[in-house]
């Protein structure tokens, strides 16, 4: 971002991309303003920010009208449950937080004279008939089932924000962001990778979904929050896709963290969540073209660098 101090509003502080995304713009020298209601995140994720001058913290649900003091140059809103438990767990909470909580950020951009990044989700895509998702493609989505509440709630954060941008000219960048891993993320939130590490390191079975051929593309946090960075930096204002466009099914996950852990587990397979999609890979033609950004950690070290937090966290 040109070496310039911006002054950041940053929703979801406390969660697992928000807390390691704070700590790379406070890094590179800006100021953050985070907010957060704990809803899903935790106090534990932010006691490095807590000791930096450039951060402030302000415990606040974003469903009700925020008031920053000062200016403000970018208003980037990642406060949302994100892992299939949680966002079941609290349903309106998840669609509340994506309607009325981005709404109340645009117009605080709208009132700050700032930009607005919005952080959606491959969710968006739903179970995709078409492989791999470019940004182009509507999606596949059951607008009634389980998981309509992420990402039917995902697709109207995404409409309001285009609406304010033609509307009002604010200034916005939108990523939906693919399947994601590292540090700081909650053991016991349910995602696929959190569970097998956590299953291995209790000397538990592994449990998968389904028959363990579905696939995924996981990419780690550092890749992600580079493309965040360099997608800032852009004037770029559609919908960018940020995920690894390598597939890797769930059992070689498994298989592989068994190998990384040297661990025996058994694995048992449990039935297939409603509308779990069987695929999920991005194109990545357009971050490749406008910011030249793809993924650079492969996923044996990716999971090496988180397995080897874990571990330490376990350990204390």
């Amino acid at each position: 971002m040109g070496g310039i101090i911006i002054f950041i509003v940053l929703t979801g502080v406390a969660g697992f991309i928000g807390s390691n995304l704070a700590e790379r713009l406070l890094r590179e020298g800006h100021t953050v303003i985070g907010v957060d209601n704990f809803l899903t995140g935790s106090t534990v994720n932010m006691d490095n920010l807590l000791r930096s001058p450039n951060f402030k913290f302000i415990e606040h649900d974003v469903i009700f009208p925020l008031v920053i003091e000062g200016p403000v140059d970018w208003v980037m809103h990642f406060a949302s449950p994100a892992s299939p438990p949680k966002y079941l767990d609290y349903p309106i909470e998840t669609m509340r937080v994506n309607s009325e909580g981005t709404m109340h950020l645009l117009h605080l951009a709208k009132e700050k004279q700032a930009g607005f990044f919005l952080a959606s989700t491959s969710e968006i895509y739903g179970n995709p008939t078409v492989h791999p998702q470019p940004e182009s493609y509507f999606g596949n989505v059951n607008s009634v089932g389980a998981r309509s509440c992420y990402n039917e709630a995902k697709r109207y954060a995404e409409a309001i924000t285009y609406w304010m941008n033609r509307k009002y000219g604010i200034p916005v960048r939108v990523i939906r962001i693919f399947n994601t891993f590292g540090p700081k993320m909650d053991l016991n939130d349910g995602r696929v990778i959190t569970n097998f590490i956590n299953q291995i390191m209790a000397k538990q079975n592994l449990t998968i979904y389904g028959d363990g051929r579905q696939t995924r593309s996981f990419q780690y946090i550092d890749d992600l929050l580079e493309g965040i960075i360099r997608l800032m930096s852009t004037t770029y204002e559609q919908p960018v896709n940020l995920g690894n466009p390598e597939e890797v099914t769930i059992f070689e996950v498994a298989q592989l963290l068994k190998e990384l852990m040297k661990s025996n587990a058994q694995i048992e397979f449990l039935p297939l969540p409603e509308d779990d999609p069987r695929r999920r890979k991005p194109d990545i033609t357009i971050s490749r073209t406008i910011m030249d950004w793809e993924p650079t950690i492969g996923l044996r070290e990716a999971l090496a660098r988180t397995i080897h937090y874990y571990q330490g966290q376990y350990i204390h």
